[in-house]
């Protein structure tokens, strides 16, 4: 008889980012008040799912986003670098053509191959490590669910490696809005299915843009 896993791979909460920088991997970027509403909400969400282990990415808006899951199971959150955000030339910078980093002709060769990218980490190396943080977060909750925090990048590019898609993309076509969950459901070591859902829905910015990932 074969044995049911599921592994919750979660994006983390609205972030407070007054000065609408592209933050990346900076540290000292925490949940907003809506985006720790939006945790709570998650976590709600699953109390009664038979959640045995959260892991995060080491960023502090991801931890966050954990934290109210991690105590409604009474688990520990455990670390993972590969779940952090994907590396981007434009960290720290304003993005964008008007008065963004792209308005000076330094920052446009970054621009040339969307295939790779150019500005920053390559979607296989993304891919390589996001499908190996989940599998041993399937193995360590066998039989069980795990939630995994990372970030909108992270997330998506795993998503297009399990599903055996082409893995460069128009990202403004992500599915992966903020405190979203993509549901991994796995027979053994075998995947059988991936679900989208929002638990958060009531609190996404309606025509107001959340800036990062």
């Amino acid at each position: 008889m074969s044995q049911r896993t599921v592994v919750h791979l979660l994006r983390h909460g609205e972030v407070h980012n007054p000065e609408g920088v592209l933050y990346g991997r900076l540290p000292g970027y925490h949940l907003s008040d809506r985006g720790r509403r939006m945790a709570d909400l998650v976590a709600a969400h699953l109390k009664d799912h038979d959640v045995t282990t959260v892991v995060s990415s080491p960023l502090e808006r991801a931890q966050e986003t954990a934290a109210p899951i991690a105590a409604a199971h009474e688990v520990d959150v455990r670390l993972d670098v590969r779940l952090i955000e994907a590396g981007n030339h434009f960290e720290g910078l304003t993005f964008g053509i008007g008065d963004g980093s792209l308005r000076h002709p330094s920052h446009w060769p970054k621009m040339v191959n969307p295939f790779r990218p150019s500005w920053g980490e390559p979607y296989e190396q993304i891919a390589a490590r996001m499908v190996a943080a989940v599998e041993l977060a399937r193995d360590q909750a066998a039989g069980h669910e795990a939630v995994l925090v990372s970030h909108q990048s992270p997330v998506w590019i795993a998503r297009l490696k399990l599903e055996d898609r082409r893995l460069w993309h128009d990202p403004r076509k992500r599915q992966c809005s903020l405190a979203s969950l993509t549901s991994l459901t796995y027979d053994d070591d075998r995947l059988v299915a991936i679900d989208f859902s929002e638990p958060a829905a009531s609190l996404l910015p309606g025509a107001s843009k959340v800036v990062g990932a």
